[in-house]
């Protein structure tokens, strides 16, 4: 494992693949934690049997209006997984905005810091929504 990969983990690779060795392949260090960060965004509550509080939910929200409401509550709910599931990460800010190209769609900005070294990181998600 490198310095990275020690410090911030290690992990199966999201989503899972082959790498060239024909072996699953591993992430480790940002690329581990941002991975780690898609995959909270990604499960809905409740997909996982044994750990059914694990996840955003955000598929909750694909019959919602496109309103100031609906994303604050798409931020907060962002907010609130990352906090409880990745504790690698400070979130600095979660920026949630209409889809200027799909007025059925919110893109989410993640900013936010490792707490092991203080970079500064930024993932990314589209959230599907109704009208």
């Amino acid at each position: 494992m490198t310095d990275a990969g020690q410090i911030l983990g290690r992990g199966i690779s999201f989503p899972p693949r082959i790498g060239p060795d024909g072996r699953v392949a591993w992430s480790e260090g940002q690329v581990n934690v941002r991975e780690s960060i898609r995959v909270i965004l990604l499960t809905e509550l409740k997909e996982r049997i044994m750990l059914p509080q694990f996840g955003a939910g955000l598929k909750t929200f694909l019959f919602e209006p496109n309103t100031t409401t609906t994303l604050t509550a798409i931020r907060d709910r962002i907010t609130q997984a990352i906090g409880d599931w990745e504790p690698r990460v400070k979130i600095d800010k979660v920026e949630v905005t209409p889809d200027s190209g799909d007025a059925q769609a919110a893109v989410v900005m993640i900013s936010y810091r490792l707490v092991a070294t203080g970079a500064a990181e930024r993932v990314g998600v589209t959230v599907t929504l109704g009208s």
